[in-house]
């Protein structure tokens, strides 16, 4: 699970893994980097791992975050899981549409409908 100095609130509601960010601006290489290694983490651990990722808090998204998310999406699904995305601000869902990205995610408008969206186990 995210340490005390995560960038990530991790949860779980059932057999979901609920990821919150706790900064609003998720710019800074290290800081992206260790996203990416503690979400994957997460998703190693599992068999058919249902990963919810809630942008409620983020304001500001680097290309490479994108580039990251792409990755863990690629990891989730090699795992035989389902990767949702919810709550992104409507900047940030721009360049998702600008970039396709809206067609690889499955993008909710909240948390709730995310978890509703998995498929069972």
């Amino acid at each position: 699970m995210a340490t005390i100095d995560s960038p990530l609130v991790v949860s779980r509601e059932g057999d979901i893994i609920r990821i919150e960010f706790r900064e609003r601006h998720i710019l800074d290489e290290g800081s992206i980097q260790q996203i990416g290694n503690e979400i994957g983490g997460l998703i190693d651990a599992e068999v058919n791992p249902k990963v919810l990722i809630s942008f409620d808090k983020v304001q500001h998204l680097s290309s490479s975050a994108l580039g990251t998310l792409i990755n863990l999406n690629s990891k989730t699904h090699s795992q035989g899981g389902q990767l949702r995305l919810s709550n992104i601000d409507p900047q940030i869902y721009e360049v998702f549409t600008m970039t396709r990205l809206d067609k690889l995610f499955r993008i909710f408008d909240d948390a709730v409908q995310a978890a509703a969206s998995f498929d069972p186990s």
